[in-house]
């Protein structure tokens, strides 16, 4: 059972090679079973590749199966079309174009199973490439904020400025009326004169401003200290709701361009494996003699085109027949239509002698 199996994955007639030896018949379940393991991989690194992408089992497995349909339908194609020829260039000519098709059939399923196999190095080129993404991310919204940040704390810092410009002017009034009062400047007489009233009269305007500046300018701080604090955390707001897209930046293409920062050589290696997989069963039939099967399989095929060739000279025959058939009836036609002519025209030449005998007989009488 396990042996017709195989027989029937490889492409054979299983009429022709059921009537072969057992020899030739285990050339061919081997061909076979390397078409059928084939595709067993192809399922393999498709379901993976897919569950990368969709994250769901039961489609991966679904669409998996039929890409491993898929390319056991190819390779079955492949080896199956390849006949033995006289000359060796001529299959080589005949299976370069499956050659090619097997090449890219190997990258497509090596890919997957590579990006398995070095899922661990994968990961730590994702991390590595992860981190840097986040810290340019900081940066680039960090460059859309910044400008405002940075203006709304020069304003902060102007109100206070000016507050502490008015506290000093305060100050220096109050140094000026005290030192007036106590004799220490001014007019050296120490109470409180004339002098002393003006200067505390100065100070004490400047006073009532510097509330007045206070009351201002910290209600315009509080409002500024309001707004910077919504830009920053509309910023951290803004990493937050970045950081799921690189946290996910981890998809198929990401983790194949992971890969390709690799070493080659190992990847390489692997696709070498998988090339050798798929082209066996090509190179099998290339190397090995015309055998069996393939005498057979030619005595059938002859068989064939020269029934065919047959039929095609019987209707060329009986087309050269019917050309024949009606060259004669066309002929036998003209014939007719002369024997036709010549008798209307006898017939026109007996009556005109009637007619003469007739005119020539009544002169007479």
């Amino acid at each position: 059972m396990l042996k017709r199996f195989f027989l029937i994955c490889s492409g054979v007639d299983t009429t022709i090679i059921s009537n072969c030896s057992n020899g030739e018949q285990n050339k061919y379940v081997g061909i076979g079973a390397t078409v059928f393991f084939t595709a067993v991989m192809a399922f393999i690194a498709s379901s993976y590749a897919l569950y990368t992408v969709f994250d769901n089992y039961i489609i991966a497995v679904i669409f998996g199966l039929i890409w491993g349909l898929l390319i056991f339908n190819l390779d079955r194609f492949i080896v199956s079309t390849i006949k033995k020829r006289d000359q060796k260039w001529k299959e080589v000519a005949q299976a370069t174009p499956r050659i090619i098709l097997a090449i890219i059939i190997a990258i497509v399923i090596s890919k997957p199973l590579e990006l398995k196999l070095f899922e661990k190095e994968i990961n730590q080129v994702l991390l590595t490439e992860k981190n840097q993404m986040t810290l340019d991310n900081k940066v680039q919204i960090a460059q859309q904020y910044t400008p405002e940040i940075e203006q709304t704390n020069q304003e902060i810092a102007a109100l206070k400025n000016e507050i502490t410009s008015k506290e000093k002017e305060t100050d220096a009034l109050y140094e000026t009326y005290i030192s007036e009062a106590e004799g220490r400047k001014g007019t050296l007489l120490v109470g409180k004169g004339p002098v002393y009233a003006e200067k505390r009269q100065k100070h004490d305007a400047a006073l009532a401003e510097l509330k007045q500046l206070k009351i201002a300018n910290n209600t315009k701080i509080l409002s500024k200290e309001a707004h910077l604090a919504s830009l920053v955390t509309s910023q951290k707001n803004q990493e937050v709701k970045t950081q799921p897209i690189i946290t996910n930046f981890d998809g198929l293409m990401a983790r194949i361009n992971a890969l390709g920062k690799l070493p080659f050589i190992p990847s390489f290696f692997i696709f070498l494996l998988f090339l050798a997989i798929e082209t066996s069963p090509i190179f099998a039939k290339l190397i090995a003699p015309k055998g069996e099967f393939d005498y057979k399989l030619e005595d059938e095929e002859s068989a064939i085109k020269n029934w065919v060739a047959q039929k095609v000279d019987q209707r060329n025959e009986m087309l050269h027949t019917d050309i024949i058939n009606k060259k004669v009836y066309d002929d036998i036609s003209d014939e007719e239509e002369l024997y036709n002519y010549k008798r209307k025209k006898a017939r026109e030449l007996m009556q005109l002698q009637a007619d003469a005998f007739y005119k020539k007989q009544q002169k007479m009488l």
